[in-house]
């Protein structure tokens, strides 16, 4: 797996449609969730896209962003998707492991907040998430928020 942790203003066109496509792919396609993915976020200052390439192919993303992007307290990851065709042998933990490691490096000190899809809470609570609050629903779909401490 080859990972790399970008801004906006260095991805390239190729990898910006592969992160788009994937996106789509999973969470309007197989999710069946028509929702505004194109929030606005991906390009703002403090915000990184963390890329996993196996075999030439876009096969994990996720996006992580600087406090005050995503949460007021932390940094945050969000839009945690990994191909279908790259699933069932651990992908999932390995793009978290990165993700998180991508926000101590840039934001020390500082928790990270995530919004899991309530069926997930275990999945990133085997990564020191905690969940916070109170469910919520997105997009039609239960959340909760979960939170790692620094």
């Amino acid at each position: 797996m080859n990972w790399s942790l970008k801004p906006w203003c260095d991805l390239t066109t190729d990898e910006l449609y592969e992160l788009l496509a994937l996106r789509a792919e999973v969470f309007v396609v197989e999710q069946t969730c028509p929702f505004q993915d194109l929030d606005g976020l991906d390009r703002r200052d403090g915000v990184l896209h963390l890329l996993g390439y196996e075999g030439g192919h876009l096969a994990a993303y996720a996006r992580i962003m600087a406090p005050g992007i995503g949460d007021e307290q932390g940094s945050a990851i969000g839009r945690v998707v990994t191909s279908p065709r790259s699933r069932g042998d651990g992908l999932g933990h390995r793009l978290l492991t990165e993700a998180v490691r991508g926000c101590e490096a840039h934001w020390p000190e500082r928790s990270i907040w995530l919004g899991a899809q309530a069926h997930l809470q275990g999945f990133y609570g085997r990564h020191g998430f905690v969940a916070e609050g109170e469910g919520y629903i997105e997009d039609d779909i239960p959340h909760m928020g979960m939170r790692k401490a620094p």
